[in-house]
């Protein structure tokens, strides 16, 4: 969820960049300072016009795997720069590492193989990874009534406060580290949706928080248990996000981590 083409795939208005200022990123959220230092941001070879760099946003897994989205690589790419910063600035420590992303991804919108990882050569130390849901965990939930109640916090490092011009929508950037905290939507076999609509007091997701991470719980949970891949093309109303309970997650990521 960047400026690529691929990076929202419900975008119907135009995604123009203006030069960035203070706000808070992610939308409706707040920096996220220390909490969350296994999540973090893809960054391109080449800074954007507004003097930024990230352009997706995933989580570290294991100390060699972090977790992020298919569709924040482009076709035949073999190398992904991943950095922890809490702001990221040019000259931040960057690791390189393997971009894998699911065999199966086609590109189609809602594509049920929307995953992948970038494997480093080397652990990061110092970084506690996340942790995996276990099989089935939010049909579990559903079915004995706590999900619908649930409270999620998405961490990323997207796009904040979207404006509507005269030109369509613009989105500014900052690339600091930020989360939100939504409330249950609904739930698919592949798909866990969250509200963000900011009238019900909800926060979410937007352009660059893509393959980021939502957790379970609240501000300082690390029970990731899907990663952003969607939502409106306005960024105010549902993240959708891809569940890493199920079968088909867990079939990708059993390559390269132990799972729960």
């Amino acid at each position: 969820m960047r400026r690529r083409l691929c990076a929202l795939v419900l975008l119907t208005t135009a995604c123009l960049v203006a030069s960035v200022g203070t706000a808070s990123a992610i939308t409706g959220g707040t920096p996220d300072g220390s909490v969350h230092p296994q999540v973090g941001a893809l960054i391109a070879d080449h800074v954007y016009a507004d003097g930024t760099w990230v352009y997706c946003t995933g989580t570290l897994i294991s100390p060699t795997v972090f977790l992020t989205a298919a569709h924040c690589g482009d076709p035949g790419q073999t190398t992904a720069r991943v950095s922890f910063s809490t702001a990221y600035q040019d000259g931040d420590r960057v690791y390189t590492g393997s971009y894998r992303p699911d065999p199966g991804y086609r590109g189609a919108q809602s594509d049920p193989h929307d995953i992948a990882v970038v494997v480093f050569a080397k652990p990061i130390r110092g970084i506690t990874p996340a942790t995996l849901p276990r099989a089935g965990l939010l049909d579990q939930l559903k079915k004995n009534g706590t999900l619908q109640t649930s409270a999620f916090t998405s961490v990323g490092y997207g796009s904040y406060a979207p404006q509507n011009g005269s030109g369509g929508y613009t989105y500014f950037y900052d690339d600091v580290r930020q989360q939100a905290h939504g409330s249950f939507n609904s739930l698919t076999t592949a798909w866990l949706k969250l509200s963000q609509n900011a009238s019900t007091g909800n926060g979410g997701t937007c352009y660059g928080d893509s393959g980021g991470p939502n957790f379970l719980g609240g501000s300082d949970s690390t029970l990731l248990v899907a990663t952003t891949i969607t939502g409106d093309a306005q960024c105010v109303s549902t993240n959708v996000d891809y569940r890493l309970d199920t079968a088909a997650a867990r079939a990708f990521l059993g390559k390269y981590v132990s799972l729960p």
